[in-house]
Protein backbone atom coordinates (compact mmCIF):
# COMPACT_ATOMS: atom_id res chain seq x y z
CA UNK A 1 0.00 0.00 0.00
CA UNK A 2 0.88 3.86 -1.00
CA UNK A 3 1.75 5.48 2.33
CA UNK A 4 -1.02 8.18 2.97
CA UNK A 5 -0.35 11.40 1.55
CA UNK A 6 0.64 14.55 4.00
CA UNK A 7 -0.71 18.18 3.26
CA UNK A 8 2.06 19.66 2.03
CA UNK A 9 3.47 16.50 0.25
CA UNK A 10 4.72 16.87 -3.05
CA UNK A 11 1.56 16.74 -5.22
CA UNK A 12 -1.05 17.21 -2.90
CA UNK A 13 -3.27 20.20 -2.17
CA UNK A 14 -2.20 23.05 -0.25
CA UNK A 15 -4.51 24.21 2.26
CA UNK A 16 -4.46 27.07 4.80
CA UNK A 17 -1.74 26.59 7.24
CA UNK A 18 0.16 23.68 5.01
CA UNK A 19 3.65 25.76 5.11
CA UNK A 20 5.57 27.50 2.67
CA UNK A 21 6.11 25.39 -0.80
CA UNK A 22 9.17 23.77 -1.27
CA UNK A 23 11.99 25.80 -3.49
CA UNK A 24 12.86 24.02 -6.31
CA UNK A 25 16.35 23.05 -6.92
CA UNK A 26 19.01 25.63 -8.88
CA UNK A 27 18.94 24.11 -12.11
CA UNK A 28 22.71 23.78 -13.47
CA UNK A 29 21.52 25.22 -16.92
CA UNK A 30 21.74 28.90 -17.54
CA UNK A 31 18.49 30.65 -18.04
CA UNK A 32 17.63 31.22 -21.63
CA UNK A 33 18.21 34.58 -22.95
CA UNK A 34 16.69 36.02 -26.01
CA UNK A 35 19.10 35.23 -29.17
CA UNK A 36 20.34 31.90 -28.05
CA UNK A 37 18.06 29.76 -29.88
CA UNK A 38 18.44 29.96 -33.22
CA UNK A 39 15.51 31.55 -34.58
CA UNK A 40 12.86 30.77 -38.21
CA UNK A 41 14.21 33.27 -40.64
CA UNK A 42 11.06 35.90 -41.21
CA UNK A 43 11.07 36.40 -45.08
CA UNK A 44 7.57 35.71 -45.98
CA UNK A 45 6.23 36.66 -42.88
CA UNK A 46 4.38 39.98 -41.37
CA UNK A 47 7.26 41.52 -38.66
CA UNK A 48 4.41 41.81 -36.51
CA UNK A 49 3.87 37.99 -36.34
CA UNK A 50 7.71 37.76 -35.56
CA UNK A 51 7.63 40.17 -32.70
CA UNK A 52 4.11 38.45 -31.35
CA UNK A 53 5.87 34.91 -31.13
CA UNK A 54 9.09 36.88 -29.43
CA UNK A 55 6.61 38.46 -26.54
CA UNK A 56 5.23 35.08 -25.65
CA UNK A 57 8.47 33.36 -25.29
CA UNK A 58 9.35 35.98 -22.60
CA UNK A 59 5.80 35.73 -21.04
CA UNK A 60 5.92 31.89 -20.56
CA UNK A 61 9.12 32.90 -18.40
CA UNK A 62 6.83 34.28 -15.58
CA UNK A 63 3.33 32.23 -16.01
CA UNK A 64 3.03 29.06 -14.08
CA UNK A 65 2.68 25.77 -16.14
CA UNK A 66 3.73 28.41 -19.26
CA UNK A 67 0.72 28.74 -20.97
CA UNK A 68 -1.11 31.52 -22.16
CA UNK A 69 -4.77 32.27 -23.76
CA UNK A 70 -4.97 31.54 -27.13
CA UNK A 71 -4.28 34.06 -29.17
CA UNK A 72 -6.08 34.75 -32.85
CA UNK A 73 -3.61 34.15 -35.77
CA UNK A 74 -3.17 37.70 -38.28
CA UNK A 75 -4.05 37.65 -41.09
CA UNK A 76 -2.26 39.87 -44.50
CA UNK A 77 -4.18 43.11 -44.52
CA UNK A 78 -5.90 43.77 -47.92
CA UNK A 79 -8.05 41.84 -49.48
CA UNK A 80 -7.77 38.13 -50.93
CA UNK A 81 -6.94 37.58 -54.46
CA UNK A 82 -9.59 36.08 -56.38
CA UNK A 83 -8.89 32.36 -57.59
CA UNK A 84 -10.61 29.25 -58.84
CA UNK A 85 -14.49 30.19 -59.42
CA UNK A 86 -14.63 33.08 -58.06
CA UNK A 87 -11.55 34.17 -60.24
CA UNK A 88 -13.70 32.97 -62.86
CA UNK A 89 -16.59 35.05 -61.79
CA UNK A 90 -15.18 38.07 -62.33
CA UNK A 91 -13.78 37.77 -65.27
CA UNK A 92 -17.50 37.07 -66.76
CA UNK A 93 -18.80 40.21 -64.46
CA UNK A 94 -15.92 42.51 -66.15
CA UNK A 95 -17.03 41.12 -69.45
CA UNK A 96 -20.53 41.40 -68.97
CA UNK A 97 -19.96 45.26 -67.41
CA UNK A 98 -17.73 46.08 -71.12
CA UNK A 99 -20.72 44.72 -73.21
CA UNK A 100 -22.84 46.98 -71.61
CA UNK A 101 -20.82 49.84 -71.64
CA UNK A 102 -20.10 49.34 -75.88
CA UNK A 103 -17.17 47.91 -75.08
CA UNK A 104 -15.86 45.03 -78.19
CA UNK A 105 -14.41 42.32 -76.81
CA UNK A 106 -15.29 39.84 -79.00
CA UNK A 107 -13.55 36.42 -79.68
CA UNK A 108 -12.21 36.29 -83.13
CA UNK A 109 -14.47 34.27 -85.53
CA UNK A 110 -15.91 33.61 -88.48
CA UNK A 111 -17.54 36.68 -90.13
CA UNK A 112 -20.83 34.16 -91.48
CA UNK A 113 -21.05 33.56 -86.78
CA UNK A 114 -20.70 37.21 -86.15
CA UNK A 115 -23.32 38.66 -88.94
CA UNK A 116 -25.63 35.52 -88.18
CA UNK A 117 -25.62 37.15 -84.69
CA UNK A 118 -26.20 40.79 -85.52
CA UNK A 119 -29.49 39.09 -87.67
CA UNK A 120 -28.11 40.12 -90.94
CA UNK A 121 -29.23 36.39 -91.74
CA UNK A 122 -28.58 32.58 -91.02
CA UNK A 123 -25.22 31.18 -91.59
CA UNK A 124 -26.83 29.41 -94.60
CA UNK A 125 -27.70 32.58 -96.27
CA UNK A 126 -24.43 34.72 -94.98
CA UNK A 127 -22.70 32.09 -96.98
CA UNK A 128 -24.93 32.40 -100.15
CA UNK A 129 -24.17 36.16 -99.87
CA UNK A 130 -20.78 35.77 -99.85
CA UNK A 131 -20.76 33.76 -102.97
CA UNK A 132 -22.79 36.16 -104.71
CA UNK A 133 -20.32 38.89 -103.78
CA UNK A 134 -22.46 40.73 -101.54
CA UNK A 135 -20.44 41.34 -98.85
CA UNK A 136 -17.39 43.39 -98.10
CA UNK A 137 -14.81 43.89 -95.64
CA UNK A 138 -12.92 47.89 -95.60
CA UNK A 139 -14.13 47.95 -99.15
CA UNK A 140 -12.54 44.35 -100.71
CA UNK A 141 -15.32 42.29 -101.75
CA UNK A 142 -14.65 39.00 -99.66
CA UNK A 143 -15.03 35.82 -101.47
CA UNK A 144 -14.81 33.09 -98.34
CA UNK A 145 -17.09 32.49 -95.39
CA UNK A 146 -14.15 31.45 -93.47
CA UNK A 147 -12.76 34.88 -92.84
CA UNK A 148 -12.11 35.35 -89.48
CA UNK A 149 -12.68 38.81 -87.94
CA UNK A 150 -13.48 39.97 -83.74
CA UNK A 151 -15.87 43.03 -84.74
CA UNK A 152 -18.81 44.35 -86.99
CA UNK A 153 -16.22 47.22 -88.14
CA UNK A 154 -15.66 48.04 -91.94
CA UNK A 155 -17.89 44.63 -92.56
CA UNK A 156 -20.72 45.94 -95.15
CA UNK A 157 -23.60 44.09 -96.75
CA UNK A 158 -24.74 44.80 -100.18
CA UNK A 159 -23.30 48.11 -99.57
CA UNK A 160 -24.81 48.91 -96.37
CA UNK A 161 -22.75 49.03 -93.18
CA UNK A 162 -23.85 46.20 -90.04
CA UNK A 163 -25.28 48.06 -87.18
CA UNK A 164 -23.93 46.94 -84.10
CA UNK A 165 -25.20 44.19 -82.94
CA UNK A 166 -28.10 44.76 -79.45
CA UNK A 167 -29.40 43.04 -77.01
CA UNK A 168 -31.49 40.32 -78.47
CA UNK A 169 -35.12 40.64 -79.32
CA UNK A 170 -37.36 37.61 -79.77
CA UNK A 171 -40.73 37.44 -81.41
CA UNK A 172 -43.81 34.87 -82.34
CA UNK A 173 -44.74 35.48 -85.44
CA UNK A 174 -48.23 33.54 -86.79
CA UNK A 175 -47.12 32.16 -90.14
CA UNK A 176 -50.14 31.89 -92.52
CA UNK A 177 -50.03 29.17 -95.28
CA UNK A 178 -48.71 29.80 -98.20
CA UNK A 179 -45.49 31.66 -97.66
CA UNK A 180 -41.94 29.99 -97.50
CA UNK A 181 -39.54 30.62 -94.59
CA UNK A 182 -36.81 32.73 -96.21
CA UNK A 183 -34.98 35.71 -97.11
CA UNK A 184 -35.64 35.31 -100.37
CA UNK A 185 -36.47 32.99 -103.02
CA UNK A 186 -35.46 32.63 -106.78
CA UNK A 187 -37.95 31.41 -108.02
CA UNK A 188 -40.32 34.47 -106.99
CA UNK A 189 -42.74 32.90 -104.71
CA UNK A 190 -44.02 34.33 -101.50
CA UNK A 191 -42.05 34.76 -97.96
CA UNK A 192 -42.79 35.39 -94.75
CA UNK A 193 -40.87 38.79 -94.85
CA UNK A 194 -43.84 39.85 -97.61
CA UNK A 195 -46.37 39.50 -94.86
CA UNK A 196 -44.98 40.57 -91.82
CA UNK A 197 -46.03 43.80 -89.41
CA UNK A 198 -44.59 46.87 -90.57
CA UNK A 199 -41.53 48.41 -87.80
CA UNK A 200 -39.99 45.34 -87.08
CA UNK A 201 -36.03 44.91 -86.62
CA UNK A 202 -33.81 42.99 -89.35
CA UNK A 203 -35.06 39.02 -87.85
CA UNK A 204 -34.15 35.65 -88.70
CA UNK A 205 -36.33 32.59 -88.30
CA UNK A 206 -36.07 30.00 -85.71
CA UNK A 207 -36.36 26.83 -87.26
CA UNK A 208 -38.32 26.38 -90.88
CA UNK A 209 -41.92 25.79 -90.95
CA UNK A 210 -43.17 23.98 -94.97
CA UNK A 211 -44.73 26.53 -97.08
CA UNK A 212 -47.74 25.08 -96.43
CA UNK A 213 -47.50 24.30 -92.38
CA UNK A 214 -48.68 27.66 -90.58
CA UNK A 215 -48.82 28.05 -86.58
CA UNK A 216 -45.70 29.65 -84.69
CA UNK A 217 -42.81 30.63 -86.08
CA UNK A 218 -40.18 32.49 -83.59
CA UNK A 219 -37.84 35.21 -85.05
CA UNK A 220 -35.10 36.85 -83.28
CA UNK A 221 -32.46 39.22 -83.57
CA UNK A 222 -29.67 36.71 -82.03
CA UNK A 223 -28.20 34.41 -84.72
CA UNK A 224 -26.62 32.58 -81.78
CA UNK A 225 -29.56 32.12 -80.12
CA UNK A 226 -31.77 30.92 -83.15
CA UNK A 227 -28.94 28.21 -83.74
CA UNK A 228 -28.93 27.01 -80.01
CA UNK A 229 -33.03 26.81 -80.34
CA UNK A 230 -32.82 24.53 -83.13
CA UNK A 231 -29.78 22.62 -82.35
CA UNK A 232 -30.63 18.61 -81.57
CA UNK A 233 -28.77 18.10 -78.44
CA UNK A 234 -30.69 20.48 -76.64
CA UNK A 235 -33.76 18.57 -77.43
CA UNK A 236 -36.16 22.01 -77.46
CA UNK A 237 -40.00 20.57 -77.69
CA UNK A 238 -42.04 21.60 -80.60
CA UNK A 239 -45.84 20.70 -80.68
CA UNK A 240 -48.57 20.44 -83.87
CA UNK A 241 -52.08 20.03 -84.09
CA UNK A 242 -52.83 17.81 -87.62
CA UNK A 243 -55.77 17.08 -88.95
CA UNK A 244 -55.19 13.67 -91.70
CA UNK A 245 -57.26 11.78 -93.62
CA UNK A 246 -57.05 7.97 -92.87
CA UNK A 247 -57.52 5.87 -89.96
CA UNK A 248 -54.93 4.39 -86.83
CA UNK A 249 -55.21 4.04 -83.80
CA UNK A 250 -53.89 4.93 -81.16
CA UNK A 251 -51.83 2.00 -80.30
CA UNK A 252 -49.93 2.40 -83.93
CA UNK A 253 -49.65 6.21 -83.18
CA UNK A 254 -47.20 4.78 -79.64
CA UNK A 255 -44.82 2.95 -81.37
CA UNK A 256 -43.71 6.33 -82.86
CA UNK A 257 -42.04 7.34 -79.32
CA UNK A 258 -39.05 4.47 -80.00
CA UNK A 259 -38.63 6.79 -82.97
CA UNK A 260 -39.06 5.37 -86.85
CA UNK A 261 -36.68 4.84 -89.84
CA UNK A 262 -37.79 5.82 -93.20
CA UNK A 263 -36.30 5.41 -96.84
CA UNK A 264 -32.77 5.29 -94.71
CA UNK A 265 -33.85 8.31 -92.43
CA UNK A 266 -34.24 7.74 -89.24
CA UNK A 267 -36.68 10.30 -87.25
CA UNK A 268 -36.24 10.54 -83.78
CA UNK A 269 -39.05 9.60 -80.75
CA UNK A 270 -42.74 11.45 -81.66
CA UNK A 271 -45.43 11.74 -78.97
CA UNK A 272 -48.41 11.17 -80.72
CA UNK A 273 -52.15 11.38 -79.53
CA UNK A 274 -55.24 11.15 -81.42
CA UNK A 275 -57.38 14.57 -80.09
CA UNK A 276 -60.81 13.77 -82.11
CA UNK A 277 -62.47 12.36 -84.90
CA UNK A 278 -64.43 14.27 -87.52
CA UNK A 279 -65.85 11.93 -90.23
CA UNK A 280 -63.43 10.60 -92.40
CA UNK A 281 -60.60 12.91 -90.95
CA UNK A 282 -58.08 12.61 -87.43
CA UNK A 283 -56.79 15.81 -85.10
CA UNK A 284 -54.28 14.25 -84.08
CA UNK A 285 -51.24 16.38 -81.02
CA UNK A 286 -47.75 15.60 -82.07
CA UNK A 287 -44.41 16.72 -80.01
CA UNK A 288 -41.37 16.49 -81.43
CA UNK A 289 -37.52 17.58 -80.63
CA UNK A 290 -36.08 17.97 -84.00
CA UNK A 291 -36.78 19.70 -87.25
CA UNK A 292 -35.87 17.98 -89.85
CA UNK A 293 -38.00 18.78 -93.67
CA UNK A 294 -41.24 17.78 -93.73
CA UNK A 295 -41.21 15.21 -90.76
CA UNK A 296 -44.54 14.76 -89.60
CA UNK A 297 -46.11 14.34 -92.82
CA UNK A 298 -43.56 11.50 -94.20
CA UNK A 299 -44.11 9.75 -91.13
CA UNK A 300 -47.97 9.66 -91.37
CA UNK A 301 -47.83 8.75 -94.71
CA UNK A 302 -45.87 6.04 -93.88
CA UNK A 303 -48.33 4.79 -91.47
CA UNK A 304 -51.13 5.74 -94.83
CA UNK A 305 -52.52 9.05 -93.68
CA UNK A 306 -52.89 12.33 -95.62
CA UNK A 307 -51.81 15.62 -94.17
CA UNK A 308 -54.55 18.27 -94.98
CA UNK A 309 -53.44 21.03 -92.29
CA UNK A 310 -50.81 21.30 -90.24
CA UNK A 311 -50.32 23.87 -87.75
CA UNK A 312 -47.53 24.57 -85.15
CA UNK A 313 -48.92 25.58 -81.52
CA UNK A 314 -45.52 26.03 -79.41
CA UNK A 315 -41.63 25.73 -79.42
CA UNK A 316 -40.24 25.35 -76.06
CA UNK A 317 -42.09 27.29 -73.65
CA UNK A 318 -43.62 29.98 -75.86
CA UNK A 319 -47.19 28.76 -77.18
CA UNK A 320 -49.29 30.15 -80.12
CA UNK A 321 -52.36 30.98 -78.09
CA UNK A 322 -54.91 33.66 -79.87
CA UNK A 323 -52.26 35.17 -81.29
CA UNK A 324 -54.02 36.75 -84.98
CA UNK A 325 -52.87 35.80 -88.35
CA UNK A 326 -49.71 37.13 -89.56
CA UNK A 327 -49.65 39.08 -86.35
CA UNK A 328 -45.95 38.94 -84.22
CA UNK A 329 -45.99 40.23 -80.78
CA UNK A 330 -42.44 40.55 -78.61
CA UNK A 331 -41.59 37.73 -76.12
CA UNK A 332 -40.61 40.04 -73.06
CA UNK A 333 -36.44 39.85 -71.81
CA UNK A 334 -37.07 38.45 -68.75
CA UNK A 335 -38.41 35.26 -70.46
CA UNK A 336 -35.28 35.10 -73.19
CA UNK A 337 -33.24 35.07 -69.85
CA UNK A 338 -34.58 32.37 -68.47
CA UNK A 339 -34.89 30.75 -72.10
CA UNK A 340 -31.21 31.02 -72.36
CA UNK A 341 -30.12 29.32 -68.44
CA UNK A 342 -31.91 26.24 -70.07
CA UNK A 343 -30.23 26.37 -72.99
CA UNK A 344 -26.82 26.68 -71.40
CA UNK A 345 -23.76 27.08 -73.66
CA UNK A 346 -25.14 25.87 -75.99
CA UNK A 347 -26.58 29.47 -76.90
CA UNK A 348 -23.20 30.77 -77.24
Amino acid sequence: MRPPRTPGGTGGPRGPGSGPPRARPPSARPPARRGDAPQRPSFGRPPALDELQTNQRELRRHIPGGRLPKVPALKPEGPRPATGRRARGDVRAAAAVAAKAGVDAQEPQRIAKLLARAGVGSRRDIERMIEEGKIALKGTVLTTPATIVTSLEGITVEGREVAPIEATRLFRFHKPSGFLTTARDPGGRPTIFDVLPPGLPRLVPVGRLDMNTEGLLLMTTDGGLKRALELPVNAVSRRYRVRAFGEISQAALETLIEGITIDGMHYGPIDADIERRTGANLWLTMRLTEGKNREIRRVLEFLGLQVSRLIRTAYGPFELGDLPVRDADEIPAAAIATLRKGLGAQQR
